[in-house]
């Protein structure tokens, strides 16, 4: 039975639902938990799935790149409008909304390429044994409203 851990990690962004028929479809924020669990068969030197602080250097520029973004669907008729005045801020999602769904599955992709890149460039105190794998993502939208992902 594998070891597993959970790493939370909050952030604050924004997303246009252009196929929803109601409120959705205006730009709107929530305050979202990011929560991600990996797992291992066995545990390192530390008697750690991983450090929690390894983690965190691994993924932070990516999950601080949604914070106090818009994320939006590349079809969308105002997308190069907002791309044209926030640039970096405008998170594309390629021909589908970001739904708390998609956005959970987009988020699993990276991060899962993330660890494993991060794991054959660790030295020192703070690695990832290449071993752990990532299982799944829990996005938070609201307190009472999330998606998961599992690849």
């Amino acid at each position: 039975m594998p070891y597993r851990i959970c790493k939370i990690i909050e952030v604050e962004s924004g997303h246009m639902l252009s196929k929803h028929p109601a409120n959705c479809k205006f730009p709107h924020g929530h305050s979202r938990r990011v929560e991600m669990v990996l797992e291992a068969d066995e545990l390192d030197c530390n008697d750690m799935v991983c450090d929690y602080f390894a983690v965190k250097n691994a993924l932070v520029t990516f999950l601080d790149s949604f914070d106090h973004a818009m994320c939006m669907n590349s079809d969308d008729a105002m997308y190069p409008v907002f791309k044209e005045a926030y640039g970096e801020r405008i998170i594309e999602f390629k021909g589908e909304d970001p739904t708390t769904e998609a956005m959970a599955r987009m988020i699993f992709d990276r991060v899962k390429a993330l660890l494993a890149d991060y794991a054959t460039r660790s030295e020192g105190e703070y690695v990832i044994a290449p071993s752990v794998r990532l299982v799944r993502i829990r996005l938070w939208e609201t307190a009472s409203s999330w998606a998961e992902y599992e690849g």
